[in-house]
């Protein structure tokens, strides 16, 4: 499989990361069994990475990555990154991220990690975190710094979700080293331009910032929590973005497998096959139910891109948000 860079880490990172969260949930909700040959699967297709965080499964996640891994040779152990969520009633920074990077790295049988990121949603809004938060002195990227200077993490990064604006300022303070970036084909608003009233947030240049300081991309939400994969409700398509209720963004998905009618594949294929032709993506991680969309996936690097004539198809239905507009 193919591997980029990601970013100014200078790390080698597959172009499909093996995603640990409950949306797709293989880790969470498969037999030991399965998750075995999941990771077997991910190791022998070239995955090299593992992207999980300390509130998958209240931890679960984690120690499901730690047992998998610890039972493998070190020379084949996947990279493994994980995120913290803060609070800003809570007192210091540095002590809330150091606590739960500490039991982070117990469950996941670890001393250190290459990449720990912010888990927080950003914005002004109630339940997200001020941009000021992280940015000011003994503030959330201070501690990712002083967290660097103890060598328990070597890179630092967070997930932009929430007030597009508010992303943008992160990414532009030129201190983290990557963005989790919210990238599909219902919502490509950080890499396309959509119209001024698109139907949801708005991340309209984050992408190109990115690429422009150097910020690795990890593309997430690739197949919209699993709308983009199949017309059938699993129970854990959870909206990240406003305006994404299952019915709303269920028409929009069926909007976009129209448009790319011509392309060959399934569902899920077309819809990662658009993320991995976004240049500005280092890395697309990937949500997994079943071995089956494991193999999926992994069938997909493989694969043609979309072509023009079906990328064109796509620019027209986005014009419209969706046949919002004339």
């Amino acid at each position: 499989m193919k591997t980029n860079t990601l970013g100014r880490t200078g790390l080698q990172i597959s172009e499909l990361v093996f995603g640990g969260g409950f949306v797709g949930g293989i880790l969470l909700h498969a037999s030991d069994e399965v998750r075995r040959e999941a990771i077997r699967r991910a190791l022998d297709g070239g995955i090299n990475w593992i992207d999980t965080a300390a509130s998958y499964g209240n931890g679960q996640s984690e120690e499901v990555v730690g047992w998998l891994l610890s039972e493998l040779p070190e020379p084949r152990r996947p990279q493994v990154s994980t995120k913290v969520a803060v609070d800003s009633t809570g007192g210091s920074y540095l002590d809330q991220i150091r606590r739960s990077l500490t039991a982070s790295l117990a469950r996941l049988q670890m001393t250190r990690v290459p990449l720990l990121q912010l888990h927080n949603k950003l914005g002004d809004d109630e339940n997200r975190l001020p941009v000021d938060e992280l940015i000011r002195p003994a503030g959330v990227l201070d501690a990712f710094d002083a967290l660097k200077s103890d060598g328990v993490i070597d890179h630092a990064g967070f997930t932009a979700l929430g007030d597009p604006a508010a992303c943008l300022a992160v990414v532009e303070t030129g201190r983290v080293d990557t963005a989790q970036v919210y990238y599909n084909a219902i919502n490509p608003s950080a890499g396309i331009d959509v119209p001024a009233a698109w139907y949801s947030e708005n991340y309209q240049g984050l992408l190109h910032c990115c690429q422009a300081r150097n910020v690795g991309v990890l593309g997430i939400r690739v197949y919209a929590a699993g709308i983009l994969a199949t017309g059938e409700q699993h129970g854990r398509e959870i909206p990240v973005t406003s305006n994404a209720d299952y019915d709303s963004e269920r028409r929009r998905a069926e909007a976009v497998m129209s448009a790319l009618a011509d392309v060959s594949g399934s569902d899920s294929q077309k819809a990662l096959r658009f993320v991995l032709d976004q240049p500005a993506v280092n890395a697309a991680v990937i949500g997994l139910a079943e071995l089956a969309h494991l193999d999926e996936a992994l069938a997909v690097p493989d694969m043609p891109g979309l072509g023009s004539r079906s990328q064109q198809h796509l620019r027209e239905l986005w014009a419209s948000d969706f046949g919002q507009t004339a």
